[in-house]
Order: structure tokens, then sequence, then C-alpha cells
């Protein structure tokens, strides 16, 4: 079984910026598009960024939500078996708990990484 760990999280003054990793127990990254979720308090879980297996030549195709377009970059390293979150210019909106998955999820959701933004 797939398992999932993310890491990266913490505590960020408004304007701060944070790196997610991602890491997979099996080698996953080279079959399956991979995405990262988040999960603020009394909201239900979204899709934030995505990044394909496909385009691998150039880092993966990849998507955002638009509340993350210009700040966010996802990227993954298939040899490594692991995917990144670079977040830029936080809000104290992006405060969430953050997780990695396929996309779409199918594989069993780890602990995530919880990211608060405040001053």
């Amino acid at each position: 079984q797939v398992q999932l760990v993310e890491s990266g999280g913490g505590s960020v003054q408004p304007g701060g910026s944070l790196r997610l990793s991602c890491t997979a127990s099996t080698n996953i990254f080279n079959y399956d598009d991979m995405a990262w979720y988040r999960q603020a308090p009394g909201k239900q879980r979204e899709l934030v960024a995505t990044i394909s297996k496909g385009g691998i030549s150039f880092g993966g195709l990849t998507s955002y939500t638009d509340s993350v377009k210009g700040r966010f970059t996802v990227s993954r390293d298939n040899a490594k078996n692991t995917v990144y979150l670079q977040m830029n210019s936080l809000k104290p909106e992006d405060t969430a708990v953050y997780y990695c998955n396929s996309n779409p999820a199918f594989i069993s959701w780890g602990q995530g990484t919880q990211v608060t933004v405040s001053s």
C-alpha cells in the first residue's frame, strides 16, 4: 500500500514563503498525475495544484486554482518519489492542512502538513 508523507508546513506571516514536500513510499510518480490539496477549518478539501506525469521533459504540465496562481509552484522529482509545492506571498486565507495525492485522489490520505499564515 502506497503511503504519502507531507512535510514543510509551519507558521508564517503574510507575505512569507514555505516549501512543502510530499514523498511516496513507492515509485508511483512515473505513472500518476499528482496534486496538492488543502482543507481549511470548517471547509471541504479543495484541489490547489496539479502536475501531470506527462511532459516530464518539461517538468510536467501544471495547473492551479485561481486563488494561488502566480504565487504557488508545483514540481516533482520522480527519482526521489517527491512532489513539492513552493508557496510565496502567503495570505491568511492560505491557512489550511495541505495534502498531496494522485489526481484524481485514489491513494490513502497522509497526515498532511499544517500551514498557518497570520500576523
